[in-house]
């Protein structure tokens, strides 16, 4: 379905973006992926990437909070594919905290990983998707692009930007055969959920299985976490022909979560 296209998937080393990219490449797009982690199983990877789609993967390590590396990023991807025709923006960072002690630091860096990379993504591949006149660009937001949560400031600011520069930039380009859509999962149980059940677990002296159900998924009335190739079929449909007259949407992949 994407043979001969070139994607880009930031914070794609584990959780939902390694099975976007997953994803991706089986449908045979050749792929780059943006991500931390041990040399040796970034190096596995890609070479499993490269194995679903017969087409070598690559990896840069840019830190997304750093315009400098992302500018190397784009330009390896421009030397080494020739160019960039799917963008899809997961890289994110959280913290939490009440509005009166969050760190000034740390708002500037979830502001920075979770919106502003986004922009230095797109503004720096988006004219010539449009040149080509065939682009796909999905930014992963969130429910919280909708709906907030206590002690969430930047998290939740960063997420309702993310989708206001998602429509600026999909009437920018909807005549150029480029489309610009958000993808808002609710809970995922990634490597960073899972990490926190048992830290939950024992701050609120319950079980872990009653964390699950009566904390994380609390707000979720599928009762479930999403899967991550729940997320990663929405992005592969926006980025297919039968997504082309899709653009300037947030669609909600959430369990329904913000139906209420």
């Amino acid at each position: 379905m994407l043979k001969r296209r070139r994607a880009l998937v930031t914070g794609a080393t584990s959780g939902i973006g390694r099975g976007i990219a997953e994803a991706l490449a089986d449908a045979g797009a050749r792929v780059m992926i943006n991500g931390f982690g041990d040399a040796g199983e970034i190096g596995a990877l890609c070479a499993d990437l490269s194995r679903r789609s017969g087409a070598a993967a690559l990896h840069h390590g840019a830190d997304m909070a750093r315009p400098g590396d992302i500018a190397d990023m784009l330009a390896l991807a421009e030397a080494e594919m020739g160019g960039v025709d799917i963008l899809v923006n997961n890289a994110g960072i959280q913290h939490v905290a009440p509005l009166e002690s969050f760190p000034p630091e740390r708002w500037d860096a979830v502001i920075a990983v979770n919106l502003s990379a986004a922009f230095h993504t797109i503004s720096g591949l988006i004219g010539a998707m449009k040149e080509r006149g065939w682009g796909r660009i999905v930014n992963i937001a969130s429910a919280h692009s909708k709906v907030a949560s206590p002690h969430k400031a930047a998290y939740v600011a960063a997420k309702h930007g993310l989708v206001g520069l998602t429509r600026t930039a999909a009437l920018e380009s909807a005549a150029a055969g480029v489309t610009v859509n958000a993808v808002s999962p609710g809970f995922v149980l990634t490597p960073l959920v899972e990490a926190q059940i048992p830290d939950l677990a024992r701050t609120r002296g319950i079980g872990e299985d009653a964390v699950v159900r009566d904390v994380i998924l609390a707000g979720q009335p599928s009762r479930r976490f999403v899967e991550i190739g729940e997320v990663a079929g929405t992005v592969l449909f926006l980025c297919s022909d039968a997504g082309a007259g899709i653009t300037g949407a947030n669609l909600s992949v959430d369990g329904g979560w913000t139906a209420q």
